[in-house]
């Protein structure tokens, strides 16, 4: 097995749905540790919306483990726009104290309350658009991609932002670090 084999990634392809919706479903056989073995990822072309909200996930859970590496992580992913501001991290920290490093795990296929969010394996994760998720401003061109949480009732979104000279899609907001159900371990009614 080579040095990334284990970070191949599976994508099924775009799936036309009613109202001109999209879906694309990521399978990775392991998360990234490092923000090499993100950009050895076949994602990392950034050449889609959807490959960059996948990866902002996987950030994110990067993020849970270790704040300085998911960091860097995410600042590749923000490219142009730079790197995490002060007031960005800090979001972050308050969301994964109190031990909710869950959050962005609940994302993936298998992850719910019951279960304390443990993703089934190999990691899938579902992003999709709604009949508004692509919009133009002043010339720059927006999307806005929905991940579901086995915890949330709705679904969360990732705002991403092309950069016309590359074709590359960039992280500019993210909304999926919100509150989620407790993990069952952590409900004292249980």
């Amino acid at each position: 097995m080579g040095l990334f084999d284990k970070f191949k990634s599976a994508v099924s392809s775009a799936v036309g749905k009613t109202g001109g919706e999209q879906e694309m479903t990521f399978t990775f056989t392991a998360l990234p540790e490092s923000l090499a073995e993100m950009q050895a990822m076949p994602e990392a072309s950034l050449d889609s919306p959807f490959k960059t909200a996948a990866l902002t996930l996987c950030a994110l859970c990067a993020y849970a483990a270790d704040r300085n590496i998911g960091g860097e992580m995410l600042d590749w992913l923000r490219g142009p726009k730079g790197a995490l501001t002060t007031a960005e991290k800090q979001f972050l920290n308050d969301r994964f104290t109190d031990g909710k490093h869950y959050v962005p795990f609940s994302y993936f296929n298998g992850a719910k309350p019951d279960n304390d969010y443990t993703p089934s394996e190999p990691f899938t994760v579902r992003v999709f658009t709604n009949s508004y998720s692509f919009q133009e401003e002043n010339g720059a061109h927006y999307a806005t991609l929905y991940l579901t949480s086995g915890g949330a009732d709705s679904p969360r979104s990732i705002k991403l932002r092309k950069k016309e000279s590359t074709g590359q899609w960039f992280l500019w907001e993210q909304y999926v670090m919100v509150g989620i159900r407790q993990p069952k371990s952590a409900d004292p009614w249980a």
